[in-house]
């Protein structure tokens, strides 16, 4: 085992064993003002709370709610960071990694995968496909900052200046723009979604079963 996956190792149980406390202190190093973050999760609720804690940073945030939506907007929105989740129907967040990591456009972005989900937190580590970190769910604001600086030290991502830098807007961002109103009411910390059983090895198609009941429906 190498350095690098032997460190990544040692702080997952650090944090099953519920060992926060490094997560509790803002880590100061961040990503410079205006830098695009993509956020790809199916739930609306995640990518709400997310989006919140990045633009409270000064982050731009875009967003994705499936796989396809996602290598789309990372290919023609060249975001500095990707945040991805692993349980996600059709798609999941495994075969979205592989083709990012496969695209020339998009190979080098720095990727942090996502997860409330025991059995893919557990295939992550066995099967990490070139991601840059982990952020188990429930993750609060100080958890997300802590990823972003290490990411910056480490050098995938650039620092933020001590003067403000002019805020780069993205192309398209998503479809509607929640007000300083609607921001306040988004939770701090985001919390994992029901119990899922979606199949992660690959996408999986929907069984004759489940189309004929669909189609009996009303």
């Amino acid at each position: 085992m190498d350095g690098h996956a032997l460190k990544n190792g040692i702080g997952f149980f650090k944090r099953l064993l519920g060992n926060h406390v490094e997560a509790i202190h803002r880590v100061e190093a961040q990503a410079p003002l205006g830098v695009r973050m993509l956020v790809v999760d199916d739930s609306p609720t995640i990518c709400a709370v997310l989006g919140k804690m990045l633009r409270q940073d000064g982050y731009a945030v875009l967003k994705a709610g499936d796989g396809k939506a996602a290598i789309e907007l990372a290919r023609s929105e060249q975001p500095s960071l990707i945040f991805l989740d692993i349980v996600m129907p059709g798609m999941n967040g495994f075969a979205v990694l592989r083709a990012l990591r496969h695209d020339p456009l998009t190979r080098d972005i720095p990727i942090v995968m996502i997860s409330g989900n025991p059995q893919a937190t557990e295939q992550f580590y066995v099967q990490r496909f070139g991601a840059d970190d982990f952020m188990q769910k429930p993750f609060d604001r100080d958890e997300v900052y802590l990823r972003i600086g290490q990411l910056v030290q480490s050098g995938r991502l650039p620092a933020r200046q001590d003067s403000p830098l002019v805020e780069q807007q993205p192309a398209a961002l998503e479809a509607v723009e929640l007000t300083a109103e609607d921001l306040t009411d988004i939770p701090d910390i985001a919390m994992p979604d029901a119990d899922v059983t979606a199949q992660l090895a690959a996408p999986a198609t929907p069984p004759p079963l489940v189309l004929k009941l669909a189609h009996g429906i009303g």
